[in-house]
């Protein structure tokens, strides 16, 4: 499937991750969060950070347990917590969180 923003045709997957990476950009982010029914706070672009800078130092995008750990690392232990994350990106964060960040599906997530 592909979409167009500002002016750029993006190429997504079938499960409307980006299938070129190197297109993300914010307002890539906040057409993918739209489609999530989810309206980007200062707190999502917190957890956006910590996904991407997972994806830049690891190569992958993390699963819940390294996202919750990363998140607490980053943001501290309020943060650091699955409910936390699940009140931002509902069902599964670490998919959710992922999708919107541009990066690709965690390899754990069904």
């Amino acid at each position: 499937m592909n979409i167009e923003i500002d002016g750029t045709i993006i190429a997504l997957d079938p499960e409307g991750y980006l299938r070129d990476l190197n297109q993300w950009t914010p307002s890539v982010a906040e057409y993918l969060a739209q489609q999530e029914g989810i309206s980007l706070s200062e707190e999502h672009w917190e957890i956006i950070d910590v996904l991407r800078e997972f994806y830049h130092n690891f190569e992958q995008s993390p699963a819940m347990r390294p996202l919750v750990k990363a998140t607490g690392i980053k943001l501290g232990p309020e943060k650091g917590k699955s409910i936390h994350l699940m009140r931002l990106f509902p069902e599964s964060p670490a998919k959710v969180g992922a999708r919107i960040a541009g990066l690709p599906k965690p390899t754990n997530c069904l």
